[in-house]
């Protein structure tokens, strides 16, 4: 049985990736979490009993808590989601993205090579620190080309940047002191548990209701969609066989222009769920004014994750979005407790 200290592991992907590992077995997961708005024990209902799972409400810059959970639980890696993860809630408030993904890294990373010193040899062997990011701190791309390891970072909001930062910061830390460090950086996830700021869910959301359907600047901005389970996939076998101190992107070879995700979304419910009155939801799409500093386009060369460690995703755009759609209509109450608090689906990001 291995242990894992698992930060933000209450959020989208970092509750799928923890809900993942204790399905397979075999792991034992400290599941360390602020509970900001994104964070919800809702996710986490079906493992609240579990023995091998340990939930711990806190913050990852209490450097006294997070050494006391490595001293007590001594695991052999430490996985960080933890992070403030949404553009628009960036451009509103960006000191929060800087005191959570740069202090709050710089913390756990201090704790962590604290604990890593202190270990046995063996133990020392064997531990890894992954820290789970984004391309987005790539910048935007051409009309051409994807974004691999070695892309130069361009970072365009106030999100990216702190994610920019915190990705130096590991790296750093591997290369000054030794910490083996393993990094990832994604394209847009996708699926269960998603809260509903971002476009898949708030699209679903607001199409089941009948409200319109927000979709920024002209629509065609394109990212590359991947499905959570192939994401938390591949932070596992980068985890369990990476090279420290090396970059692994991870991308879902699905790129869609913004516009075309809304349109499927709304195909699918008008097959799942028809209309009263027989509309259908594509009239409730509504251009409205474009983000400030919107990237245009983003894609990710996953080559090396593929080619040296063996990973492929399992789902296509087609089929994980399906999956999604399906999901989303099976577990309203999941989706409605979410609404319950402070975020009701509002814009955000429109300060600048």
């Amino acid at each position: 049985m291995k242990t894992l200290l698992v930060t933000g592991g209450a959020g989208f992907i970092g509750a799928n990736f923890v809900l993942g590992l204790l399905r397979d077995g075999g792991w034992r997961i400290v599941n360390l979490d602020k509970l900001t708005y994104a964070g919800n024990l809702d996710t986490l209902a079906g493992v609240k009993n579990d023995p091998n799972h340990v939930f711990v409400h806190g913050d990852i810059g209490d450097r006294e808590l997070v050494a006391k959970l490595l001293n007590e639980h001594k695991p052999t890696g430490i996985v960080n989601f933890a992070a403030e993860s949404h553009v628009d809630r960036s451009i509103d408030g960006p000191a929060d993205f800087v005191q959570t993904n740069v202090v709050g890294t710089l913390a756990l990373l201090e704790c962590a090579l604290a604990y890593w010193r202190a270990s046995p040899l063996a133990q020392q062997d064997a531990f890894r620190f992954l820290h789970v990011s984004t391309d987005e701190v790539y910048g935007s791309l051409g009309p051409v080309g994807r974004f691999t390891e070695e892309s130069p970072y361009q970072p365009n909001s106030p999100y990216s940047a702190s994610k920019a930062a915190s990705d130096h910061l590991v790296r750093a830390f591997h290369h000054t002191y030794g910490l083996p460090t393993l990094t990832t950086n994604c394209s847009n996830n996708y699926g269960p548990y998603q809260f509903p700021e971002k476009l898949i869910p708030l699209m679903i959301h607001k199409a089941l209701v009948g409200e319109k359907l927000p979709v920024y600047g002209d629509g065609r901005n394109v990212r590359d969609w991947l499905y959570v389970g192939d994401h938390c996939r591949a932070i596992l076998r980068v985890l369990e066989i990476g090279r420290t101190g090396e970059v692994y992107n991870v991308g879902g070879d699905a790129e869609r222009e913004n516009i075309v995700v809304v349109k499927t979304i709304c195909k699918l419910l008008d097959e799942r769920r028809p209309r009263q009155d027989g509309s259908k939801r594509e009239s409730l799409i509504n251009y409205v004014k474009d983000r400030p500093g919107h990237d245009r386009r983003y894609a990710i060369e996953a080559g090396k994750l593929k080619s040296q460690l063996g990973w492929r995703q399992l789902e296509s755009f087609e089929s994980g979005i399906a999956k999604t759609v399906d999901w989303y209509l099976d577990n309203q109450d999941w989706c409605q407790r979410v609404l319950d608090g402070s975020y009701r689906g509002e814009r955000l990001g429109v300060v600048a």
